[in-house]
């Protein structure tokens, strides 16, 4: 089991331990210090970041949301968790020296073609249609698939799988069979 951090490719056994271990103490820490279990999750965090883009330009429209009155737009933990997550997947590439700019993967391009504003529509595109999903299903596959397994949660297990079932039968629509190395 590889668990040196200079490596080019992580143990998903140690990678997977140490999201236990982080899931665990984001409960423990939540609960000690505001009294409240608060779990992983993030995508409450990209509504609220899209809440302080919204006041800045229309900030009556936001007094006035109903979501908003109730879910006060703030930097709180979990802003903080998603804004690690970006921060902590930059430096582990950078330690593993496997970090590159790549506008459009060969995958995409093989399938799609090269252009960068394609590429960049579709990314945009599914992660709309990934808000939406997510925020139908009250919560994202970290907040359903790690926070509800982490509790034995049925409805937690039962979304972890949809999730997966979904993200393979969009792969293949997308890429059909094809191999995922460069």
């Amino acid at each position: 089991m590889n668990l040196s951090l200079f490596s080019s490719r992580w143990s998903p056994y140690a990678a997977g331990a140490l999201v236990g271990i982080l899931a665990v103490l984001s409960v423990v820490v939540t609960t000690a210090v505001l009294d409240k279990p608060k779990y992983l999750g993030a995508s409450t965090t990209f509504v609220r970041a899209v809440g302080f883009i919204e006041q800045s330009v229309a900030q009556e429209h936001v007094a006035q949301n109903v979501y908003f009155n109730a879910k006060k737009i703030k930097v709180d933990w979990q802003m903080l968790f998603v804004a690690g997550v970006f921060v902590g997947a930059l430096i582990s590439s950078r330690m593993g020296k496997t970090s590159q700019l790549e506008t459009v993967p060969p995958i995409w391009e093989k399938r799609f073609g090269p252009s960068a504003t394609r590429r960049a529509v579709g990314a945009f595109i599914g992660g709309a249609i990934l808000m939406f999903g997510a925020r139908l299903a009250g919560g994202c596959p970290s907040g359903h698939g790690l926070s509800g397994n982490m509790q034995l949660a049925v409805s937690g297990l039962l979304a972890l799988v949809f999730f997966l079932i979904g993200g393979i039968i969009t792969a293949r629509m997308l890429y059909g069979g094809q191999s995922w190395d460069k």
